[in-house]
């Protein structure tokens, strides 16, 4: 399968040598997951930034038949971000293979490999526990209503809410620049 890869710069001024890095670093990703359909990779420069060490940003969206991975990296050199990101998105392919690719594949039935079975050292690193569960009323409201109730509630990373603009649900997320994101799920 081609995995068509774009390439999108901001405050940064787009040359071969980049394209040439980007694409030769990215490739190597479809050896680890050969159903990816497309990557996206932004490129940005902040001068603003606090620390120089976040100045260049490196971010990858890779989509394929049912998956969405993406993974974003800052350092003080566009190429050493680069590197980290599809350091990191590596990882998540092999984390997304095996909890979705699991399986024995030799054929061996069940009933032999549970005669084999031992159990299992837990990482709680790996397998993270859900601490506590919640749940509350949603109540119907517009975008600019969620985030009054975002900022009202003390809400600093996210808010969930029903758009009534949309009939469905939502989430309010603040961005690094202080400005805010949507999420508009839909069912894939």
């Amino acid at each position: 399968m081609t995995n068509r890869i774009d390439v999108y710069t901001k405050n940064i001024e787009p040359n071969d040598r980049i394209d040439d890095y980007v694409n030769k670093k990215v490739a190597k990703l479809e050896k680890f997951l050969n159903t990816i359909d497309d990557t996206r990779i932004d490129l940005s420069h902040s001068k603003s930034a606090r620390n120089t060490v976040d100045r260049y940003v490196a971010q990858i969206t890779i989509r394929g038949k049912g998956i969405l991975l993406r993974s974003e990296e800052r350092a003080e050199d566009i190429f050493a971000a680069i590197d980290k990101a599809v350091d990191k998105m590596q990882r998540q392919i092999k984390r997304y293979k095996g909890k979705h690719h699991r399986g024995r594949g030799d054929g061996t039935p069940a009933s032999a490999v549970m005669d084999d079975f031992e159990e299992p050292i837990i990482d709680e690193d790996v397998n993270p526990m859900i601490a506590r569960r919640k749940q509350f009323n949603l109540v119907p409201m517009d975008e600019l209503e969620a985030i009054e109730q975002m900022n009202l509630l003390g809400h600093e990373n996210f808010f969930i809410f029903y758009n009534v603009d949309t009939n469905g649900i939502n989430v309010l997320y603040k961005r690094r620049d202080d400005t805010y994101g949507l999420i508009e799920p839909k069912v894939a």
